[in-house]
């Protein structure tokens, strides 16, 4: 890295991302680079980091509103430190197992559902007799979570 700081070039190279990419992550307010005396984009080391770690928690499915609501925790644009990620990682952590559980269940149940061929709403394990899930809110409530 150049004294002066990275080129969006250098840290697309590094990071894998496009060109494109990063600067819709600068849109967002994930990464804020400055400008060198020529105008130009300069990105710190720490914006390796904070897009790796983009990149990473949407592999996980979180979106981008969620990250940028961690990252903006973070004071001066600084990565997570080793207590910062305990505290993120937490929070992601429930959130991924709550994912995990309601996938699980949906599996499970179409498992059976699908493979079962019926095709008998009477013989169902989702049959849902007077709509009587509708009082726990709309959509597939017994997928969702909600028993009969």
């Amino acid at each position: 890295m150049a004294k002066d700081g990275m080129t969006i070039g250098a840290l697309a190279d590094r990071t894998g991302l496009a060109v494109s990419a990063i600067r819709y992550y600068e849109g967002q307010g994930l990464i804020a680079p400055w400008r060198n005396a020529g105008g130009q984009r300069r990105f710190e080391r720490a914006d390796l980091r904070r897009l790796s770690f983009v990149m990473i928690a949407q592999q996980f499915g979180f979106t981008l509103p969620q990250i940028k609501a961690e990252l903006d925790l973070l004071s001066g644009g600084r990565t997570p430190t080793k207590a910062d990620w305990a505290r993120i990682s937490s929070g992601f952590r429930a959130s991924l197992d709550q994912r995990i559980d309601a996938l699980t269940r949906l599996r499970d149940n179409l498992d059976g559902c699908i493979g079962c061929g019926c095709l008998s709403l009477p013989s169902c394990a989702l049959y849902n007799a007077a709509d009587k899930a509708a009082q726990n809110g709309a959509g597939p409530r017994y997928l969702m979570g909600n028993r009969p």
